[in-house]
């Protein structure tokens, strides 16, 4: 966790591991690590080449409408699930649960997110438990815990950074098959699960 968190956040952390360990070794269980991300039509700035001695400039329309991209990723075998929305709002991650669910048909499914206000109305509880998906409360203070936001960091500088997108949808689509189109074993790469310390499999 970052050096702000607090010992009980840390202890939370210890215990959700052993939690994962446990779905682990249960029949048909799947660890899932969710998280949405915003693509802004008011593009990310990030390094980039330009001629010596002349500033680099980056076209804007001076909108700033968006899109979400919601996201799911499993941590030990690189699988991953993606859908688009409109809005980050509790209903569009009840679809998603949805999507989910229709994804592990027969599976037991321990999610893995942080307390967003999205995830913690009590209409998406009532659906998590009739879809049989198990929430994982990540601790707050520590990002890092999710292995989905580097990939939300990837595909920013891959499909997104220092260039305004003429169609917002068609950015979410490339967004979605940058992600969608890597290997399973390049995601947990790139995520940073292969690092060898990661706290999930260190």
């Amino acid at each position: 966790c970052s050096p702000g968190a607090t010992r009980s956040e840390r202890n939370k952390k210890m215990a959700l591991r052993r939690e994962v360990r446990r779905a682990q070794k249960a029949p048909n269980t799947v660890v899932l690590c969710e998280d949405e991300t915003i693509l802004r039509e008011f593009p990310p700035l990030r390094a980039c080449w330009g001629k010596r001695g002349e500033a680099v400039e980056v076209p804007i329309t001076g909108s700033n409408a968006r899109r979400v991209i919601f996201g799911a990723l499993n941590p030990f075998t690189g699988s991953r699930l993606c859908m688009r929305a409109r809005r980050n709002s509790a209903a569009a991650f009840r679809d998603f649960l949805h999507r989910i669910r229709a994804t592990y048909r027969r599976w037991d499914i321990l999610l893995l997110l942080d307390r967003a206000s999205s995830h913690t109305a009590k209409a998406t509880a009532a659906l998590a438990a009739t879809l049989r998906i198990r929430f994982g409360w990540l601790p707050t203070a520590c990002p890092e815990l999710n292995p989905i936001e580097p990939l939300w960091d990837d595909g920013k500088q891959h499909v997104c950074a220092n260039r305004a997108p003429e169609d917002l949808d068609v950015l979410a689509n490339r967004f979605v098959a940058h992600l969608c189109g890597l290997s399973n074993t390049e995601a947990l790469r790139r995520a940073g699960v292969l690092s060898g310390n990661y706290w999930l499999t260190a």
